[in-house]
């Protein structure tokens, strides 16, 4: 075997512990080679499939012999040979002792995020972000707040003998034997971010005892207070994305929309209605006693799992205030762009010629409930960088990302989208994020920032692509502005997935074929499900969603289309037959031909603007 034992610790690991054969080694070597940018051995044997994140990590630390930090960077991809060996240079010519993380995090060569996450690999400790109701207060009183800054150091909980504690440097061993010490107990340390610790030894010191207000936990089940706590918790548990409180003639009908579909969760007495309209009320700090007119507000509900967001929305009806909560940062969590669902060869495109180009304005279209949000940060954690300025404008911020500056639009302190807007570009961005282009002043915004050299990315409501194009042009931007800025629009929807296990074998039917204008000949070698309905699906026959994308770059027949302001459909056949477009309709019945939708779901959530082509086809331009 030729690995190189400083470079390819790891894949000798691999290769000794039967992960990977001799000839996948080879194999995955002659694919590096061809490679037109240098890529790390195991990135390679990743892309092939050859191995998971789960094995190497397994295997590391498995390993006796531990593999020092740089090389572990340096072999997973994180960091270059020369920025290794640049700052092993630095910390050999400092004064003080410096850890070669730290110097790398300084250097800005590597995220601090991400140096955590592998040093928690590397050393074996647990990876936590603890939120303040995880922490044990007891323990924390044991121990001089002047003690948890200095070496910003958290308990949190007792188990068995021992006491979980967070560090933020486990390997410091003067702040785990003052831990200890203090804690009367040995101690079991953790790995957490420091600027974590920090702000919650900062909130701890400050509100030793700070109970959330709206916890409800010692509130009655019967009481308006338990009621709105009771529908809030479900739906956290159903992983409902909203919540509808709507007054009926009889009764108050509560639904939560669950897989992008409303879906009925519980009935309560009609005598009920204004105790649990004015606990909301109260909550989001609305007018308690205004019953005409229409309201809005924001609630934060702590429970268990941490802290949740909520919009709120109050509607009057005939029947009485129809109230919809919206349900923000359940679980910050962040796709990666591998995996949000775009075919092989879109994502190659998306990523070449527009998530990673320069300058020039990204879009992402899609009705209200689609993904663009999630989409949209995805493509901001692929560009974050320590290097990169990154800002943004929301209403609201839905994901709180560390290292980049978030603003949230607040109308009533006459925070404005327009009055932040003239801001961005004077506090020097690389990236620009604008939540949504909604008027003629933001898009002009994002149109003058492209032009200047800045990135923006920003969402759109539009049917399709085009339809985005075809929006702009209509705010009276200038069509030579629109071509020569942006660079590409991804359309896209969220369809619902058939449930895994009841998924069934099934055909399309006569019917089905004549409303997706296709043959039987066009679909050969479809495998098209649906689910039979179970107790894990709720009997839908439907677990979770999939996106379905369409995505538009702007090559130079697609620019001159603008320029000579050809119709919608004249730009669509172009990007059709010349650029390689695939429609939102193929796509979804692409994932519907491999049994990961239904065609019911691609007949209820697409347009049909154009017969789809065979899907031999499409599978060829997806690159399947």
């Amino acid at each position: 075997m030729g690995t190189n034992s400083s470079q390819n610790q790891i894949v000798r690991l691999l290769i000794e512990q039967g992960t990977i054969t001799e000839k996948q080694y080879e194999h995955a070597q002659r694919v590096q080679k061809k490679l037109s940018v240098y890529q790390p051995l195991l990135k390679v044997l990743k892309e092939l499939k050859f191995i998971s994140d789960a094995e190497i990590k397994a295997t590391i630390q498995s390993s006796s012999n531990s593999i020092r930090i740089g090389d572990l960077l340096t072999e997973l991809g994180y960091i270059s040979e020369d920025d290794l060996q640049a700052a092993c240079r630095i910390q050999a010519e400092s004064k003080e002792k410096q850890r070669l993380g730290t110097i790398l995090v300084k250097q800005n060569y590597i995220d601090e995020q991400l140096l955590i996450e592998i040093l928690s690999i590397q050393m074996g400790f647990p990876l936590l972000d603890p939120s303040l109701t995880e922490i044990d207060r007891e323990l924390c009183q044991k121990i001089p707040s002047k003690i948890l800054r200095s070496h910003c150091f958290l308990p949190l909980k007792k188990e068995d003998k021992h006491v979980l504690v967070a560090l933020a440097d486990p390997l410091d061993q003067d702040a785990k034997d003052v831990a200890s010490r203090f804690l009367g107990a040995p101690i079991k340390p953790a790995l957490s971010p420091r600027i974590t610790l920090e702000n919650l030894i900062n909130q701890i010191c400050k509100h030793p005892s700070s109970r959330t207000r709206y916890s409800g936990i010692k509130a009655g089940p019967q009481s308006a207070v338990g009621i709105v706590n009771e529908i809030i918790l479900q739906a956290v548990a159903n992983d409902a994305s909203d919540i509808h409180i709507e007054p009926l003639p009889d009764r108050l009908q509560v639904r939560f929309r669950e897989d992008g579909v409303l879906a009925h969760y519980k009935d309560f007495p009609h005598n009920l209605i204004p105790q649990i309209s004015s606990r909301i009320k109260i909550m989001c700090q609305a007018d308690i006693a205004e019953k005409r007119r229409h309201q809005g507000g924001r609630i934060l509900f702590e429970h268990e799992e941490g802290q949740l967001d909520l919009r709120v929305s109050i509607y009057i009806t005939v029947h009485g205030e129809k109230i919809v909560l919206r349900l923000l940062n359940r679980k910050q969590q962040l796709f990666d762009i591998q995996s949000i669902g775009l075919s092989p060869k879109m994502l190659s495109r998306f990523l070449e010629n527009a998530v990673y180009q320069p300058s020039g304005v990204l879009l992402v279209t899609g009705p209200t409930g689609s993904g663009k949000t999630s989409t949209i940060y995805s493509c901001i954690n692929t560009l974050k960088s320590p290097k990169v300025s990154i800002i943004t404008a929301e209403e609201p911020v839905e994901y709180v990302i560390d290292g980049i500056a978030q603003c949230s639009i607040d109308p009533k302190i006459d925070l404005t989208f327009e009055e932040t807007l003239r801001h961005i570009v004077r506090q020097d961005p690389d990236i620009i994020v604008i939540g949504e282009i909604r008027d003629t002043y933001s898009a002009e915004v994002a149109v003058q920032a492209a032009l200047t050299g800045h990135k923006v990315l920003s969402t759109f409501h539009t049917e399709d692509s085009i339809g985005g194009l075809i929006r702009l042009l209509n705010m009276n931007i200038a069509p030579f502005l629109v071509s020569s800025t942006v660079v590409s629009v991804l359309a896209q929807r969220l369809l619902r997935r058939v449930c895994p296990f009841c998924a069934t074998d099934t055909k399309p039917t006569p019917v089905q074929l004549q409303r997706l204008r296709c043959t039987p000949a066009d679909l050969e070698g479809a495998h098209f499900k649906k689910g039979r309905g179970c107790s894990k699906c709720k009997q839908t026959g439907y677990k979770g969603r999939i996106g379905v994308f369409e995505l538009l770059v702007l090559d130079e027949l697609v620019r001159n289309a603008i320029l000579e302001q050809k119709t919608s459909y004249d730009i669509r056949n172009i990007s059709i037959k010349h650029s390689g477009l695939i429609t939102l309709l193929e796509d979804g019945l692409l994932k519907a031909a491999q049994g990961t939708t239904t065609i019911d779901e691609v007949l209820r959530c697409l347009p049909n603007l154009s017969n789809p082509r065979s899907l031999g086809e499409i599978r060829r331009l997806s690159g399947l």
